[in-house]
């Protein structure tokens, strides 16, 4: 099996003449600040976000032509494109179980009551080609004395839960272990030599605390963050969510830029400059040769006012009625086709999209059989995946990637 990569294509482009075109040129826009600070990487559970599940997401009318997403092979005579395709149920899916040491409470779905199981055994089949099995021993020998840091929100911490669960099942007791410093957590595969990483950066630039005890959102200042992203083999950001939260749920008072305050600005606006700080830092600070960045597009959320909820949700959509490019990728592609160094884009959006049956909903704790039956008033996570489950598939393509 040959190894496929997702390429944004770097070549120079100007924003869509569209609202959101528009907005980026620097219409503000009012933002109410909230009450909510998170600092301290410690005090996060993976399900910080549930609360936030109820936030709108706009999405664009208009599709977006004027970025080409190429798969780039060995062999050049063929492509395949890991974005169009559909689920397949696989009987020999999951690739390990809600056993896993490394999982945590909140998205070991199994054990915390979920009734069915079938969400567990849906790979991804692109049109025309396949994602190769993953392969523990093979992923570990091509890692082997490398480090591969995953770099992101909750939801990425989700995907380094299942990149560590698909390995750590090939490693002897002993011969493994995980450690914590700060922001960042990371597994060893002690034989190998090879570390799998995870740092906290949902925002990527810095959120710190200013006068009054207010927070501040930095949007030219990122080495704070990044300090921790050097001397790495293989990075893999996210970062889309928390730039899309309420007002009610936002995570700042105020924006600076340089030495200029910001009570308000459009959140696409303010996406756009802490990613093109993010990008700057790429292209100035790291070399191609010695490593590879990647970056994975949003996961979807199915809370959307015009979605669907996911509680009790049990098969994947045979299409999506959703056909627009969400607006955090728009912009996101366009920083990504400015930049010198080459950013590989995993995007994962649309396909995972289809997937409202994965998510814990009522299941991200322990629910005894009285409380299904009133699960209504529970609250419903339907931003986070249940491992084993669908970022399983995402490290799948990752590892091909590789």
């Amino acid at each position: 099996m040959c190894v496929y990569g997702l390429h944004a294509r770097l070549s120079r482009g100007t924003l869509p003449t569209s609202p959101l075109g528009q907005a980026l040129q620097g219409e503000v826009f009012l933002l109410q600040s909230s009450k909510l600070y998170l600092d301290d990487v410690n005090s996060i559970p993976l399900m910080m976000e549930v609360a936030q599940e109820e936030d709108g997401m706009s999405w664009l009318d208009e599709e977006d032509s004027e970025v080409d997403i190429v798969q780039t092979r060995h062999d050049t005579s063929r492509s395949c494109n890991f974005e169009s395709g559909k689920w397949v149920y696989d009987q020999s899916y999951p690739l390990y179980d809600s056993n896993c040491p490394y999982l945590s409470t909140a998205v070991t779905c199994q054990k915390n009551g979920r009734p069915d199981s079938d969400y567990e055994k849906w790979r991804w089949q692109p049109h025309g080609c396949s994602i190769p099995r993953f392969d523990a021993l093979k992923f570990l020998g091509k890692m082997r004395r490398k480090r591969i840091m995953l770099v992101g929100d909750s939801i990425m911490r989700n995907q380094w839960e299942s990149l560590v669960c698909l390995v750590q099942g090939v490693i002897p007791t002993g011969h493994k272990k995980v450690n914590y410093n700060g922001p960042s957590m990371a597994f060893h595969a002690l034989d190998f030599e090879t570390s799998i990483e995870f740092t906290w950066a949902p925002l990527l630039v810095e959120l710190k605390k200013g006068a009054g005890n207010k927070r501040i959102l930095h949007l030219d200042l990122i080495e704070e963050n990044a300090r921790y992203w050097r001397n790495v083999d293989v990075l893999v950001f996210d970062s889309a969510h928390w730039w899309t939260h309420s007002d009610q749920w936002s995570s700042w008072d105020y924006y600076m830029e340089k030495q200029t305050v910001f009570q308000s600005m459009n959140r696409m606006v303010a996406y756009q400059k802490g990613l093109t700080t993010w990008a700057r830092w790429i292209d100035l600070n790291l070399d191609p040769r010695k490593t590879r960045v990647i970056f994975r597009s949003m996961s979807p959320r199915h809370n959307r006012e015009n979605g669907w909820k996911c509680y009790n949700q049990r098969q994947p959509l045979a299409f999506s009625s959703h056909q627009h490019v969400p607006e955090p990728l728009v912009v996101l592609k366009e920083v990504l086709r400015k930049m010198s160094f080459p950013v590989y884009l995993q995007d994962i959006t649309a396909m995972s999209a289809l997937r409202r049956d994965g998510h814990p909903s009522v299941y991200r704790r322990a629910i005894r059989q009285q409380a299904r039956q009133q699960a209504s008033g529970l609250s419903s996570d339907c931003s986070h995946w249940c491992l084993p489950g669908v970022p399983d598939i995402w490290n799948e393509m990752l590892s091909a990637l590789l």
